[in-house]
């Protein structure tokens, strides 16, 4: 009884009910105008018609367009104040004006690294091209002189983050979508304490709604108290506005500019297994080390002053100043909102289309567009030998629902699909014949690939490659592979209920 009313105090049910309440009213006013003015009716109908004309004519991904569609043809008086209210919004491009402004003042501020694409177009130039499309869209640069390490699981992370986070002396940022009150951050916690105490910088970054019923209210503010600088990005408010839906997804730590942390790890107990949630909690991460964590400090800042409206800033007291000896390449980047391309989801594309002999893929939600579908099944009918691994034990039901609905056309075009039975798996990455992989917080989803601001590191011919694909030969061991016979058997409702779901996954 006391968690029910707890609930029903806390600041997420609260801000849910006043946006129902808001669609409530909507919705009420959208019928009376309906039923007393016979001409609101035909004006909603022609409407309707001229949206499904922009929908057709719209540069937006097929898989947006066909649900929103449907929503506005089936039901007008309905669909159509909706997709004006949200689909049209042009939050994106306010974004992407913002976030030029800030990469011009930080171009002016900080040296260009040495551009390896040239050297690596001689050997590989397929590569070279997927890492120059990155480079391009997300203005993000190749890196050598630098040295990573990957993680294959929460705990071997966290021992490591304590151990790095223990040697700061000038700064230390941290961004994450979820911090909960706990071992894991109660551990950073007091690190932190001790940093500030000795005069280093600490700021702390993290998503509200990722948040909301984790932390105390007004957790910033005792944060500050401590002595951080502190940012909550995308505060919730109850109000029907589309720019609710860009959350911040990402996962970064940077030290002194030259250490730097990201993967799919939050700050809560479970993504070390201290708590346990959904059976064994599967996850991994990446450490770098010299010039690459230059990117991420620019990822973090961007966001940081992009949260706080600030037009001040100066990124050259924050470089790197560590030259490690050379592991490959090493390319971070970042995607969201903030870039007129959808770069995860291409670099993702242009991978599997390079692969030549495998492509294997961890993900925790498997829920693809066209394009994705499309690349992933030419690469297995091609003779690619294309694998990927998703939870047995899901976090979310219909969630787990939604990607089911998605292997179908996959197995049968010769994909191998692996769910992982000890728990959850929420590691993301990608790895290319074993000379390329993706580790970051981007998952396979709509929310990720098209909303979420993510951030992701590309590794070429580093240690790190070969222990990426290690780990998910492991992972799959201890997973079982799903069969188009099993599918088969569940049944016409079981398909109906799947193909609903996977056209309206897009707006979920």
């Amino acid at each position: 009884m006391k968690k029910i009313v707890k609930f029903l105090q806390s600041r997420l049910f609260i801000t849910a009910l006043l946006m129902l309440v808001q669609v409530i009213i909507l919705f009420v006013l959208i019928f009376f105008m309906a039923n007393r003015f016979s001409l609101y009716y035909l004006i909603t109908m022609i409407l309707a018609a001229l949206i499904v004309l922009d929908i057709a004519n719209q540069n937006m991904n097929p898989s947006f367009k066909l649900p929103w569609a449907i929503l506005v043809m089936a039901v007008p008086i309905i669909g159509a104040p909706l997709y004006i209210l949200f689909a049209k919004s042009k939050q994106n491009r306010r974004i992407a004006k913002r976030f030029r402004n800030y990469r011009t003042l930080m171009r002016n501020t900080l040296p260009n690294p040495d551009d390896p694409l040239s050297e690596i177009a001689e050997g590989e130039p397929v590569v070279a091209k997927q890492m120059k499309y990155i480079g391009q869209t997300a203005y993000a640069p190749v890196y050598r002189n630098t040295e990573s390490v990957y993680f294959p699981s929460g705990e071997e992370y966290f021992a490591a983050l304590l151990k790095e986070l223990k040697k700061a002396e000038r700064f230390i940022f941290i961004e994450y979508f979820i911090i909960e009150e706990g071992k894991m951050f109660g551990s950073i916690l007091d690190i932190l304490k001790e940093k500030v105490a000795e005069g280093v910088e600490v700021r702390i970054m993290y998503d509200d709604f990722g948040t909301i019923n984790k932390l105390p209210k007004k957790y910033d503010k005792q944060l500050e108290e401590m002595g951080f600088r502190v940012s909550v990005f995308n505060k919730m408010k109850p109000s029907l506005d589309a720019f609710l839906n860009y959350r911040d997804h990402r996962k970064i730590v940077v030290i002194d500019g030259n250490v730097g942390f990201t993967g799919g790890l939050n700050l809560a107990d479970e993504y070390i297994n201290e708590v346990e949630r959904f059976g064994h909690w599967k996850d991994t991460g990446v450490m770098i080390k010299g010039q690459a964590v230059t990117k991420l400090t620019e990822t973090f800042l961007q966001l940081w002053h992009f949260s706080r409206s600030e037009t001040e800033i100066d990124y050259k007291d924050y470089a790197s100043t560590l030259i490690c000896e050379s592991d490959g390449c090493v390319q971070p980047f970042a995607d969201g909102p903030s870039t007129d391309d959808l770069t995860a989801e291409l670099a993702y594309i242009g991978l599997v289309n390079s692969a030549a002999d495998h492509f294997y893929i961890t993900t925790p939600y498997l829920i693809l567009d066209n394009e994705l579908t499309t690349a992933l099944c030419h690469a297995a009918k091609s003779g690619v030998d294309v694998r990927i691994i998703t939870p047995h034990i899901p976090d979310k039901k219909m969630v787990l629902a939604v990607t089911r609905s998605n292997y179908s056309a996959l197995l049968m075009s010769g994909v191998k699909i692996f769910e992982y039975t000890p728990g959850f798996i929420h590691a993301k990455s990608v790895v290319m014949d074993g000379k390329v992989a993706i580790v970051g917080t981007a998952n396979f989803d709509f929310r990720s690939l098209y909303l979420h601001f993510e951030n992701c590191v590309l590794l070429y011919k580093t240690a790190c490659v070969a222990d990426v694909e290690k780990d998910f030969l492991e992972t799959q061991a201890l997973s079982r592979e799903v069969t188009l016979e099993e599918i088969k058997k569940k049944g016409a409702l079981y398909g109906l209920l799947q193909a609903v779901l996977k056209v309206f996954s897009p707006l979920m």
